[in-house]
């Protein structure tokens, strides 16, 4: 079990496919600097810093929360790349690492958004029922699937 967000493989990879993006960029046009240089960069960093802010967050649900816009950041970094080699901006070869590990890392998110989520019915349970348990006494009667409570 990791520690901290530094001991996760896939932000480490992120970091990896960040710096990744940073060198591709330095070498498209001038004129792309509030372009698609931009919008790479930022989007590279956005991905690593969502799932180290998911880490820090109260609840599983708030971290599955972040990791989904870190995958969508990371889908907007794959759309970017195709326009860039379409457009025939920067070198092949580090336009190939990034695209690597831009789909290596967006793997990595959906299987741990799936870990996650095969944890989050038995944590929506547990909440329920101390929730449930607390209301009881005031005479209400809980459908324990929604979590809401039942008229009788």
């Amino acid at each position: 079990m990791a520690n901290s967000y530094r001991d996760l493989i896939v932000w480490q990879r992120t970091v990896e496919m960040t710096l990744a993006l940073y060198r591709l960029t330095e070498e498209f046009p001038k004129q792309e600097m509030f372009g698609l240089t931009s919008q790479l960069r930022r989007a590279g960093v956005s991905v690593a810093s969502n799932i180290a802010e998911g880490w820090g967050r109260q609840s599983e649900g708030e971290y599955k929360h972040f990791l989904g816009m870190s995958r969508g950041s990371n889908m907007e970094i794959q759309t970017q790349l195709l326009i860039a080699s379409k457009l025939g901006f920067g070198d092949p070869e580090k336009l190939t690492l990034a695209e690597q590990l831009s789909h290596e890392t967006g793997k990595m998110l959906v299987s741990l958004m799936k870990k996650i989520r095969s944890r989050l019915p038995f944590l929506f349970a547990v909440n329920c029922s101390l929730f449930a348990a607390s209301q009881y006494s005031l005479g209400y009667i809980f459908d324990m699937r929604s979590c809401q409570p039942r008229w009788s």
